[in-house]
């Protein structure tokens, strides 16, 4: 059986493109006049001069995004009820997102969740979602996760110990709005490790078994990307911002099956709280002997853009943390057995994952 692949509806480029959403909304608003839109936006834009550049209307909702904490179940549940108290039984014309992939994956499983019943961890997992979500558009202001054009929501289940998308044809934005711009002011650790994203999912997916060519032609592309950008002497320069959008839009239509790194960085967000980007970082700079080249790769990155990971994040943990790190991260049972095959627990035993969560 072949897979019917969907990507994003639309997607549009360049300096300021971000000044064009009003009139992207044109039709969506004409379409639905007694509709209100419900921007989902990073709370770092709390009261920024950049929000007024969206022009939203008054009757519209915002929604500031805590991303401190990247989503989970629960926090997706209760921006769902807000969202749908706000509406009062009405419908939402548009739905955007603006912010990075945390802000993205909410603003997805939340649309997911206006129109099916449930809970948020009742739709993690594949094609779980049986009704259409409102029409989506993403600005993303940070690039890397590839969430502004992959379709799933990752959220985690802290009941569960769980980190799991909502992966779904109906979890894809309509529209992308892909403004270099907006990155100028990001801190240049946070830039690397959201941009190293992209890097990681790319090369998990071309080292494993599960393989597309047309998958294999974003990945190869973006890791070609992410290797000029972040090899070169200013990761940060208007070309590579926006050569890193691009990287991160094409790697998120190639991130379907991972491997090993996703889930031991899964294992450290479940854990420890770890953000994903440095928790890729921390998982790679154990796995040399899964991913020489990467990892060698990955060490002169992280030295041309003078990155620093500090070791010992594993530190002195309790046996009841390193189990739950080893439970956390070998349930991601389709990502090892893409890299490693069926046998992947005689691998990857419990002391092998231990000591590898001991080496950061």
């Amino acid at each position: 059986m072949y897979r019917n692949a969907k990507n994003v509806g639309y997607y549009m480029i360049g300096p300021d493109s971000t000044d064009q959403l009003f009139d992207l909304m044109r039709p969506v608003r004409e379409a639905n006049p007694d509709s209100p839109a419900i921007w989902f936006i990073d709370h770092f834009f709390t009261n920024h001069a950049l929000v007024e550049r969206l022009n939203i209307l008054e009757w519209d909702m915002r929604v500031f995004v805590d991303t401190s904490e990247e989503p989970t179940c629960e926090s997706v549940d209760k921006y769902t009820e807000q969202v749908k108290h706000f509406l009062n039984g009405r419908k939402a014309c548009a739905l955007l997102a603006f912010g990075g992939g945390s802000t993205m994956d909410t603003c997805k499983c939340v649309g997911n969740l206006l129109t099916n019943p449930g809970k948020a961890a009742d739709y993690q997992g594949w094609d779980l979602v049986k009704n259409p979500a409102p029409y989506k558009i993403a600005v993303p202001t940070l690039s890397g996760t590839g969430s502004e054009s992959s379709r799933t929501g990752i959220m985690t289940n802290h009941e569960k110990m769980l980190k799991l998308g909502m992966n779904s044809d109906f979890s894809l934005f309509d529209q992308v709005v892909l403004d270099p711009r907006l990155a100028e002011t990001v801190p240049r650790n946070q830039y690397f490790y959201t941009g190293i994203d992209t890097f990681m999912h790319c090369f998990e997916s071309l080292t494993g078994n599960y393989r597309n060519k047309v998958v294999d032609t974003f990945a190869e592309k973006s890791l070609e990307l992410s290797e000029k950008i972040f090899l070169s002497d200013d990761m940060m320069s208007p070309d590579n911002r926006e050569l890193l959008m691009i990287a991160s839009y094409n790697g998120g239509q190639a991130a379907g099956f991972v491997g090993i790194v996703h889930p031991l960085s899964a294992g450290l967000g479940v854990v420890l709280g770890i953000h994903h980007g440095m928790a890729n970082c921390y998982a790679l700079s154990v796995l040399e002997e899964f991913y020489p080249k990467p990892y060698e790769v990955f060490m002169k990155m992280m030295e041309k853009q003078k990155i620093d990971l500090p070791k010992g994040i594993c530190k002195n943990l309790t046996d009841k943390q390193y189990d739950a790190l080893y439970e956390a991260s070998i349930v991601h049972e389709k990502p090892l057995m893409n890299r490693l095959g069926e046998d992947y627990k005689k691998i990857l035993t419990k002391e092998k994952v231990i000591d590898l969560f001991k080496k950061m």
